[in-house]
C-alpha cells in the first residue's frame, strides 16, 4: 500500500516536485522496511536506524524550511531510538517490539 502510494504521483503524471519526491522515497523506503521485519524480525534494530537515518536525510535534503527540521527532528528520534534500544536501555514494554 505505501509502495503504491509513494509511486502514484509519478503515475499520475503530477509534476514532480521536492515534495512528491520526498514523499514517495519515505513511503517506498519505509514499505521495504516493513516487509524485512515480517520476513527477518531480528533486523528490526538495523531497519528503524536506518529509516531514521534516511527520513532526517529526505527531509533536511528535500523540503522547505518548517518542513525539514520537522523531519530531521522526527528522524533523529527514531535513530535514537534504534541506538537505545540497541543499548537495551529502553523501557521493557517498548524493548519487547524489538527483541522478538
Amino acid at each position: 500500500m505505501l509502495i503504491v502510494w509513494g509511486i502514484a504521483p509519478i503515475l499520475r503524471h503530477q509534476p514532480l516536485t521536492n515534495d512528491v519526491i520526498a514523499t514517495a522515497v519515505i513511503f517506498v523506503l519505509i514499505a521495504i522496511a516493513y516487509l524485512i521485519i515480517m520476513f527477518n524480525p531480528s533486523w528490526t534494530k538495523a531497519v528503524f536506524f536506518f529509516e531514521g537515518i534516511i527520513i532526517a536525510v529526505c527531509g533536511y535534503m528535500l523540503l522547505d524550511f518548517p518542513y525539514n527540521i520537522e523531519l530531521v527532528i522526527v528522524g533523529l528520534i527514531v535513530v535514537v531510538i534504534a541506538i537505545l534500544a540497541y543499548l537495551q536501555k529502553l523501557p521493557p514494554s517498548i524493548l519487547k517490539w524489538f527483541y522478538r
